[in-house]
């Protein structure tokens, strides 16, 4: 009898916590989550754009280009002074081919003594959309129903120049004519040095070249480019960031690490156990599995081979599209660019939220008559977050830059850091290490020491990643974070480039 009573009390006991659990209180939920997320706050002094430092152009060029804070259409905020507007690649007087750019001067709390350019991958997206999605100022990222200020815009460490870039990007104007990256590095400088004479107050500012995806290939292109042509711009280059980066062959950043991808994520991919053990067949037939076990050591035993001597892979390998195949069958929503994502798709102003487009308005915000009048973008151009112009009409001539300049521009820059979001499929973070660890720089190949699991300690969270630092490189991971990590995880990303600009001691 004492056994059955004690029976029901634990069953009484459970019902009452099944019906708290499923009862609660709905302000009490809400006041733990906003608990939670003041941990994610920038501090105060960080958090408003409202004021911001002075900087006066006295070129009378440059008010053709001003931005009025208060007329940006669908923001009901003053994003405060900016300029924006076509600017040539040559000083040469017929010159056709123009970049288009928006420029932001720093908040309260940045530094006038720093410049900061951006630009987006592709080839051929826009670098407007890391403006509005990413670490500008004011943030219409997908889902939200109108414009915000975004309190981690980078705005708040120092100026920043928003560039679509190269020719045949966005607004840009003019014939792409760019065979390889030395010719977009070229051209960009071109751009530069036109932007310097209109804004000379901004001359001999320490400058950091910052990018994603494909800027993975171009930043240290043009890195290299200015460290080789000193006399031919008046900035002080000290450093870059590339996230999410495309620095060597697809079967390094896809193919290899795909299987051992799915298999950390397979709660969210949901396949089945027959599919699953088709894939693990197919990587061992195609000698993909086990790679990084064997060859990412630390230190690295050599240079590490490529799958079946192929920058391609083995005949037949293609792993990765199929994988992107069958992931689409289980989740049409399915994001190449940040995996957690499943119905309903979240709308995006810029009309491209993932892996396919999905537009509710049109036009789509760059393309609409009035914002194009605010910027200065040309009425005739029909905007699109990512050109269907080929801005390398003979394909891009360069080989990735892990083989080439990177290593060099490491060297040569004060600090580099190369950062990489865990939930990203497109580009894969264990190919990224892959990359580092075969890449000589300053006398040794890769990384001598390993890279600590939750050594990534974002201020007021703790541990969301990995980070690690040997002879001018700073390698980051990033959970929870997809491609785009300052839209994905934009503390996280505020502190990287903080570190990189020297603001901060310790990664």
């Amino acid at each position: 009898m004492v056994v059955s009573l004690t029976k029901l009390a634990v069953s009484v006991f459970l019902f009452l916590l099944a019906v708290n659990a499923r009862q609660m209180n709905k302000a009490h939920l809400r006041a733990r989550q906003a608990e939670a997320a003041k941990r994610w706050a920038l501090p105060p002094t960080l958090e408003k754009r409202a004021e911001l430092k002075n900087i006066t152009f006295h070129n009378p060029r440059a008010s053709e280009f001003w931005v009025n804070g208060t007329a940006i259409p669908e923001v009901d905020f003053d994003i405060g002074p900016s300029w924006s507007g076509l600017l040539p690649i040559s000083s040469a007087q017929n010159e056709t081919r123009k970049l288009f750019f928006w420029f932001f001067p720093p908040g309260p709390q940045g530094s006038l003594d720093d410049l900061i350019f951006w630009t987006n991958g592709g080839p051929g997206c826009s670098s407007l959309e890391g403006l509005l999605q990413e670490n500008g100022p004011f943030s219409w990222s997908w889902g939200q129903a109108k414009p915000t200020p975004n309190e981690f815009s980078w705005t708040n460490l120092s100026s920043i120049l928003f560039v679509e870039q190269p020719v045949g990007t966005g607004f840009s104007q003019g014939t792409p004519t760019a065979r390889d990256e030395n010719d977009v590095a070229a051209q960009l400088v071109g751009f530069f040095q036109q932007f310097l004479e209109v804004f000379s107050e901004l001359k001999g500012k320490n400058f950091w070249l910052t990018g994603e995806s494909y800027a993975g290939t171009y930043v240290p292109y043009i890195a290299n480019f200015i460290y080789e042509n000193p006399d031919q711009l008046d900035l002080n280059l000290k450093g870059f960031w590339i996230s999410d980066p495309s620095l060597s062959f697809d079967v390094v950043q896809e193919q290899i690490p795909a299987v051992n991808f799915v298999h950390r994520f397979e709660n969210v991919f949901s396949f089945n156990q027959s599919f699953l053990a088709h894939l693990d067949a197919q990587n061992e037939a195609c000698g993909y599995a086990n790679y990084s076990d064997i060859h990412v050591t630390f230190p690295p035993k050599g240079l590490l081979p490529l799958p079946g001597n192929s920058r391609n892979g083995p005949r037949g390998c293609d792993l990765w599209d199929e994988i992107f195949d069958a992931a689409f069958l289980v989740n049409p929503a399915f994001n190449i660019y940040r995996i957690f994502d499943t119905f309903p798709i979240l709308w995006d102003v810029l009309g491209f939220p993932g892996s396919f487009e999905q537009i509710q308005l049109s036009p789509i915000y760059f393309d609409r008559e009035d914002v194009k009048n605010a910027i200065h973008a040309p009425a005739s151009v029909k905007w699109a977050e990512c050109s269907e112009r080929n801005v390398f009409p003979r394909g891009d001539g360069s080989l990735p830059p892990a083989f080439t300049v990177l290593p060099s521009v490491i060297e040569k820059s004060e600090r580099v850091v190369i950062v990489h979001g865990l939930a990203d499929f497109i580009l894969i973070a264990e190919g990224t290490r892959v990359v580092i660890q075969n890449m000589t720089w300053n006398g040794q190949q890769g990384f001598q020491t390993p890279i600590e699991p939750d050594s990534f300690i974002v201020d007021g969270v703790g541990a969301l990643g990995t980070t690690h630092t040997e002879r001018g490189l700073t390698y980051f991971e990033v959970e929870l974070s997809g491609h785009m990590i300052p839209q994905f995880s934009p503390k996280a990303a505020f502190q990287i480039m903080q570190f990189l600009m020297g603001f901060r001691e310790n990664p």
